[in-house]
């Protein structure tokens, strides 16, 4: 049975990427995929289709079993989720994010006459910018419509410029992340602990990597491009515009980070302690307050909160059923006893945890290359961590960590993903020619990142 349980879980995955490539609705193609997975598996005798409560017909105990991980979700994390970006909705609507943006990137003007050094300066300013805006397309084009004229006014080429603001958004992490928060839930780790305890000081010396790499491929690239007579550089570049709001508003989207950290177990300086989706209720109770104020109109007051509840559909509809999808997916791959071949195929090359960790991180990277999205490869796979590292005997912390980050540098170097077809949209670039950019630092950033893991972190 073990060279057929093989065979099967080779032409899924490969069936599976594939369909992908070809731009297949990523949370259908996964829902069904993992359903017939657990079919064949039970077909076969390999392992009988599970469910908590059983319906007494396994052909409804599959789907029995979707309904099952849809509630699991949405009392776990979806709501969270939903949460989070429905306040990035209204965030957005108030227009606080201009704002923020527009005094995050204020000090740049002081890098004038030096262009890379400019360039790469984004890339810390986009990640904090990232912690309270957890939507890489979202962030992207904001930044693209904002920061890209300051760039270009600097002397910055077009494809350097949309470059740095595709790597602001390279690391899934802090409380707003749908990776992060699926990470700590599966390690069962406070989100907090997880953000500020480990993902911070990995990210933060990656970062420093990331940043030379793109301050030398830059040069390199830019003078090839000029070599060969193409346009590099912004015809006419505009001015960054003043957003029409105070900038005061700016302190709104920072602030459910600030409580949450402020209220955390891990700080440990109040016995109280919140989790995201209080955080974000609490903070659309305060802007609402505010809005009272500012605007003095109750109506216009409530319609601009519709923003909040419109968010929470949006996300329900595209990163909660892709969590769902990807869970059935990975309950279709475990069907298939693909941790177990995993294992026993590792231990008998006389390779450990690190190796599998590293074999992991690579598959997440490639997959989110493929897919275009580090969400999509993370929530297909990380499921499957916590089991393999107790079958090493290996910390599930030390497996997942660098995994999850390297999901989001794969999407970072994707032709396809979101954020990097919307900005090359918006600027007329080709977003093959900004993930070829992207490749070489994205590669470098992830050899980094799991050597400074394996030095410092692994255990």
């Amino acid at each position: 049975m073990t060279v057929l349980e093989i065979i099967l879980c080779c032409v899924f995955i490969g069936l599976t990427a594939w369909l992908l490539l070809k731009k297949v609705n990523p949370p259908t193609l996964l829902l069904s995929m993992g359903l017939v997975m657990i079919a064949v598996a039970a077909a076969l005798g390999i392992t009988p289709v599970g469910v908590e409560k059983g319906t007494g017909s396994a052909f409804f105990d599959l789907f029995r079993g979707v309904e099952e991980k849809f509630q699991q979700s949405i009392v776990r994390l979806g709501f969270m989720i939903m949460t989070i970006g429905g306040y990035v909705a209204l965030m957005n609507r108030i227009k606080a994010t201009d704002a923020m943006v527009y005094l995050a990137t204020r000090p740049l003007a002081f890098l004038k006459g030096k262009p890379y050094l400019a360039a790469v300066a984004v890339i810390p300013i986009g990640m904090l910018l990232y912690l309270p805006i957890p939507s890489a397309s979202g962030l992207g084009l904001l930044l693209a419509s904002t920061l890209y004229p300051i760039l270009v006014g600097l002397g910055v080429s077009r494809l350097t410029a949309l470059s740095v603001i595709s790597a602001a958004t390279m690391f899934d992490m802090g409380p707003g992340s749908a990776n992060g928060l699926r990470a700590s839930e599966l390690i069962g780790m406070d989100l907090v602990e997880y953000f500020v305890g480990h993902q911070l000081f990995l990210v933060g010396l990656t970062t420093v990597v990331v940043m030379v790499a793109y301050y030398f491929t830059s040069r390199y690239y830019d003078k090839k491009d000029l070599a060969a007579g193409k346009q590099v550089y912004e015809v006419q570049a505009q001015s960054a515009k003043r957003p029409d709001v105070p900038l005061w508003f700016a302190v709104f989207p920072v602030l459910p980070l600030v409580l949450l950290v402020v209220f955390s177990k891990y700080l440990g300086l109040f016995d109280t302690q919140i989790n995201a989706a209080v955080a974000m209720l609490v903070c659309v109770a305060v802007v609402f307050v505010f809005l009272l104020l500012y605007q003095r109109n109750v109506r216009k007051s409530c319609d601009t909160l519709k923003s909040f509840w419109d968010g929470m559909g949006s996300v329900f509809s595209s990163v909660v059923t892709l969590i769902v999808a990807a869970e059935v997916f990975a309950v279709g791959l475990n069907a298939l006893d693909f941790i177990r071949l995993l294992v026993d195929g590792t231990t008998g090359l006389g390779l450990g945890a690190a190796a599998v960790t590293v074999l992991m991180a690579a598959t997440l990277f490639l997959s989110a290359v493929l897919m275009g999205s580090g969400n999509a490869a993370f929530f297909s796979f990380g499921p499957l961590v916590p089991g393999i590292a107790e079958m090493f005997g290996a910390s599930p912390l030390a497996m997942i960590l660098p995994i999850q980050l390297c999901a989001g540098m794969g999407r970072s170097a994707s032709p396809i993903a979101a954020v990097n077809v919307a900005i090359a949209g918006m600027t007329g670039v080709s977003p093959v020619e900004l993930a070829r950019r992207n490749l070489i630092p994205m590669l470098a950033g992830a050899l980094a990142l799991l050597s400074f893991h394996f030095i410092f972190n692994w255990q």
